[in-house]
C-alpha cells in the first residue's frame, strides 16, 4: 500500500454527547454524565522509522499480502534462496551447505558478517559440524569473492540434497470461532526448505535434516533440526546447536561487559518454543537463545573481544536423548524476526504480529469468571449470571475445592453434570490445577544435582514430570477432560525448567535428559489440549506450545490496596503488558471479594455499594480488550449492578474485533493526568478505537494526539463519537489526529475511527 504524504488540514468539532450511564437515576449521580468534547483533528508529523524503499513498496504492518514467501535455486544451482520481499536467506550448496547471506530487505541491510555451520551436534561424546565453510580471512564482513576460496570441514556432516514445500502445522488446533475476532490461518502460510546431511565416515550412521520455514507477509522465519538413527546401535544426542549466526554487531562499544550492549538495537529478534521459567514477559533470550561473544572475531572494536554478536540456539542442558535404531529426534524451533526500526511501538507491533501468526489460538479472547466455590449450587449460580450477562467461560478457581486429580466416579459424574449444564448455557467450564511449586515427596520431586536431594528448584520444591507421580498426573488430567467434557484448564506453576538428577524416575534416564523430557511432557500435553479445544490459562510463556493466555503482569498483593489505587495500577499493568502481548494474550485479575487482605477499603463486594469503582474496572479492562479473572461468588447483586456489567460486556462485543486488535500506547497512567490507548487494525472498517481516562478529582481539557498511521487510512476517514455522531474528515501527510477532550472528574470516554464508504 502506497501512503500519500501530500496534504495537511486542521478540523474542529464540538459536541455535547449524551450521558453514558445505565439509567436516569444512576446517570444523575455519575460524574461522566455531563462531559463535553472539542475535537481538533490536526495531522502532525508522524512517520515510523523505516526506509524510503519500504514506504514506496508498502508497509507490511499495514498490508503484507504482496510479500509472498518463495524458495528457489540460483541459475547455476550453487545457491538456495528463501525470500519474501521483506527478508532473504541465501544458502550456498557447493562445496558445502552454509548460510552466506541473511538480508533485511526492508532496510537494505546485511545481518550476516561471517558464515558458520548450519548446526552443531554431539553424538555419543563426539561433536560434529553440520555443513559450514571455513577459511574466511576476517569476520567483520563477508565478501562474496572469498567464498570460492573457502572449504568445508572434512569431518562435518556433508550436504546431500534438499526439498522444498509449504509450511506445515506444528500440531492440531480446534478453533473456538465465537471467541475469535478474526479467522486466522493455521498453519501460517509460507514456504519451506529442508536440507539433508549425511554423516562423515567413521561416525554413527545418522542423517541430519535442517528445516527452514519462511512466512508470507512477515519478516519472520523458523528453523529446527531432525536427526534419524540409521545405525544398528543406539546413539545418544548429547547436545545440539540448532542455529549459529555470526551477526552484525548492533552497536559499537569499545569497553565494558556484555551488560553494556542493548538488545533494543538488534535488527534480529530471536525466540523459541523451548521457553519456560515461570516468566510472564517475553522470554527472548532464555533459555535456548544465547547471544555470545565470537572467538573468531579478533578484529572487532571491543577491547576484550566480547561483543555479543554470535547467535547460538541450544538448550542449557542435553537433550541427552538416546536414539534407538530407526528412531528420530526433533529439536525445538527457533523463530527469527527481523526489525526495520528501533522505535519501541513498531518493534512491539512486529513481535505481536509474529505471535498472532505462530500462535493464533492466543487471539481467542473469552470473557471469563473465576467462581470462588466448586459446589454445584455455587457453580450454577455463576453460570446463570454469566449467561445473562454474556460471559463465555467459567473457571472453578484456586481454593474453590475443584480437584482435577479426583478419579472418584461420583465426583467425575458431578463435574460432568456441571459441564453439560454450562454447555447448555453456551459457556465453557473448567478449573484450576497446581503443578509446580509444591512437593509430592522424596521419591517424586526433582533431585538437585548439587546436593543429591530435593529442594533448590525454581519454586523451592517441585515434582518431576518424569516421576511415577508425574506420569500418573498427566494420565489423570487427560482422563478427566475426556470423561467430564470440561474444556478449560488453568494450569498454575507450569513446568519451569527444573532439572532432575534422579536415575530411578521412569520418564527420564538421568540429569542430562531430564529437562528435555519434562519439557516434551508439558508441551505435548498442551498440544493435546489445543487439538481438543481445551482453553489454557498458563502463567508462563508457553504460547508457542499451545497455551492460550498468560498473566498480563501484575503483583497479586496490589489487589489488597485501596480501590482507588487499584484503578490506576490496573491500567499501568495493561499499558506495560501490551508492548509484547496482544490484548488477548494476557489476563488481569478483579477480586470481587477480599483477596490477600486489605479489608473494606480494598473490597468491591457488596458490588452495589461500590458501583462507580466496579464500572471503572470494567471500563479499564473491556476498553483495553483485556479479559480479567472476575473472582467471586457472583457478577451482580442488584439490577443496577447487572445493567452496568451488561453495558460494558455489550460494548466489548459490539467492538470486539477492534478491541482485540493491536494497541498503540498513548500515555502511561500515573494518576497525575489523563491516560489512554488506541486500538488499530487496517483490515477492519472500524479502523481505530481510542480510550481516554481521567483519574483526577477535577474536570480536565487536553489535546491528545492520535497516531493513525497503523489504521492504514489515507485521504479520508470517518470519526464517530459515543452518541453515534459521525463526521468525514480529510487526512494529511502525517496520519495523526489531535483530539481536544474535556473529561469530567474520574470519567472516561472513547471514539472510533472508520474508513469511508467510498
Amino acid at each position: 500500500m502506497q501512503r500519500s504524504l501530500e496534504r495537511s488540514h486542521t478540523l474542529h468539532f464540538c459536541f455535547d454527547p449524551p450521558c453514558d450511564s445505565i439509567g436516569e437515576n444512576y446517570s444523575a449521580m455519575h460524574p461522566s454524565a455531563a462531559r463535553v468534547f472539542v475535537f481538533t483533528l490536526v495531522l502532525l508529523s508522524f512517520c515510523p522509522q523505516q526506509s524510503q524503499g519500504a514506504v514506496a513498496a508498502g508497509d507490511w504492518l499495514i498490508d503484507g499480502h504482496s510479500f509472498v514467501a518463495k524458495v528457489h535455486a540460483s541459475a547455476d544451482g550453487r545457491d538456495l534462496e528463501l525470500a519474501n520481499g521483506l527478508i532473504r536467506r541465501v544458502i550456498r550448496l557447493e562445496p558445502a551447505a552454509a548460510t552466506i547471506a541473511f538480508d533485511n530487505l526492508m532496510t537494505s541491510a546485511a545481518l550476516l558478517r561471517s558464515t558458520r555451520r548450519e548446526a552443531v551436534i554431539e553424538l555419543s561424546g563426539r561433536k560434529f559440524d553440520v555443513g559450514g565453510l571455513v577459511g574466511q580471512p576476517i569476520h567483520n564482513y563477508l565478501n562474496p569473492k572469498w567464498l570460492d576460496g573457502m572449504a568445508p570441514d572434512p569431518n562435518s556432516f556433508h550436504f546431500s540434497g534438499y526439498y522444498v514445500g509449504r509450511t506445515q502445522s506444528r500440531f492440531a488446533w480446534q478453533k473456538h470461532t465465537n471467541w475469535l475476532s478474526q479467522d486466522l490461518p493455521w498453519p501460517p502460510p509460507g514456504a519451506s526448505a529442508t536440507l539433508i546431511f549425511k554423516s562423515p565416515t567413521n561416525s554413527p550412521a545418522v542423517e541430519a535434516q535442517v528445516h527452514y520455514e519462511l512466512y508470507d507477509g512477515l519478516p519472520l522465519m523458523a528453523k529446527w533440526l531432525t536427526l534419524s538413527n540409521a545405525a544398528l546401535q543406539p546413539v545418544t544426542v548429547d547436545s545440539v546447536v540448532v542455529e549459529q549466526l555470526a551477526t552484525v554487531e548492533p552497536e559499537s562499544i569499545v569497553d565494558g561487559t556484555a551488560a553494556n550492549f542493548r538488545g533494543v538495537y538488534r535488527e534480529l529478534e530471536v525466540f523459541s518454543d523451548y521457553s519456560f521459567g515461570g516468566n510472564m514477559t517475553g522470554n527472548a533470550d532464555a533459555p535456548a537463545i544465547h547471544w555470545n561473544s565470537d572467538p573468531l572475531y579478533t578484529t572487532q572494536v571491543h577491547y576484550e573481544r566480547k561483543t555479543p554478536c554470535l547467535l547460538e540456539c541450544s538448550p542449557p542442558i542435553g537433550p541427552g536423548v538416546v536414539l534407538e535404531p530407526g528412531e528420530t529426534y526433533e529439536s525445538f524451533r527457533v523463530f527469527e524476526l527481523v526489525h526495520d526500526s528501533t522505535e519501541r511501538e513498531r518493534r512491539g507491533l512486529a513481535l505481536r504480529r509474529a505471535y498472532r501468526a505462530l500462535a493464533p489460538w492466543t487471539q481467542e479472547n473469552p470473557i471469563l469468571m473465576h467462581v470462588r466455590s466448586a459446589r454445584p449450587e455455587a457453580v450454577k449460580l455463576a453460570l446463570d449470571q454469566c449467561a445473562e450477562l454474556g460471559f463465555e467461560l467459567v473457571i472453578m478457581t484456586f481454593g474453590s475445592g475443584f480437584d482435577l486429580e479426583n478419579e472418584q466416579p461420583e465426583y467425575v459424574a458431578q463435574v460432568k453434570e456441571l459441564a453439560d449444564y454450562a454447555r447448555s448455557k453456551g459457556i465453557a467450564l473448567g478449573g484450576y490445577s497446581l503443578l509446580a511449586s509444591r512437593s509430592i515427596g522424596p521419591a517424586d520431586d526433582v533431585i538437585n544435582p548439587l546436593t543429591g536431594k530435593t529442594g533448590g528448584a525454581r519454586f523451592g520444591d517441585s515434582p518431576c514430570l518424569g516421576s511415577r507421580w508425574g506420569e500418573e498426573y498427566f494420565r489423570k488430567l487427560r482422563q478427566f477432560f475426556e470423561k467430564t467434557g470440561c474444556n478449560v484448564l488453568e494450569h498454575d506453576g507450569s513446568y519451569p525448567g527444573d532439572v532432575c538428577a534422579s536415575t530411578s524416575h521412569p520418564g527420564h534416564l538421568g540429569l542430562a535428559d531430564s529437562q528435555w523430557k519434562q519439557w516434551k511432557t508439558i508441551s505435548g500435553f498442551y498440544q493435546w489440549c489445543r487439538g481438543r479445544g481445551i482453553y489454557l490459562n498458563v502463567p508462563d510463556w508457553y504460547y508457542l506450545s499451545g497455551s492460550s493466555k498468560c498473566a498480563m503482569g501484575y503483583r497479586e498483593t496490589n489487589w489488597s490496596l485501596p480501590r482507588e489505587q487499584q484503578e490506576i495500577i490496573e491500567r499501568q499493568n495493561i499499558f506495560d503488558g501490551t508492548w509484547e502481548k496482544t490484548p488477548s494474550m494476557g489476563w488481569m485479575f478483579v477480586p470481587l471479594t477480599e483477596y490477600q487482605g486489605g479489608g473494606a477499603a480494598a473490597t468491591i463486594e457488596p458490588l452495589k455499594e461500590h458501583l462507580p469503582h466496579y464500572e471503572t474496572r470494567l471500563a479499564n479492562l473491556f476498553g483495553a480488550g483485556v479479559q480479567a479473572c472476575y473472582r467471586g461468588p457472583r457478577l451482580y447483586d442488584t439490577s443496577e449492578t447487572k445493567a452496568v456489567v451488561k453495558r460494558w460486556v455489550d460494548f466489548y462485543k459490539q467492538h470486539r474485533a477492534i478491541l482485540d486488535s493491536d494497541l498503540i500506547h498513548l500515555r502511561r497512567p500515573d494518576g497525575r493526568d489523563w491516560d489512554g490507548w488506541l486500538h488499530v487494525n487496517p483490515r477492519l472498517s472500524e479502523r481505530g478505537l481510542a480510550m481516554f481516562y481521567n483519574p483526577l478529582e477535577q474536570a480536565i481539557e487536553r489535546e491528545i494526539r492520535l497516531p493513525l498511521y497503523y489504521t492504514g487510512l489515507d485521504g479520508k476517514a470517518v470519526v464517530q463519537w459515543e452518541d453515534g455522531r459521525r463526521a468525514t474528515v480529510q487526512l494529511a501527510r502525517d496520519y495523526s489526529a489531535t483530539v481536544t477532550v474535556r473529561l469530567p472528574a474520574r470519567s472516561r470516554a472513547w471514539v472510533t475511527v472508520h474508513e469511508t464508504e467510498n
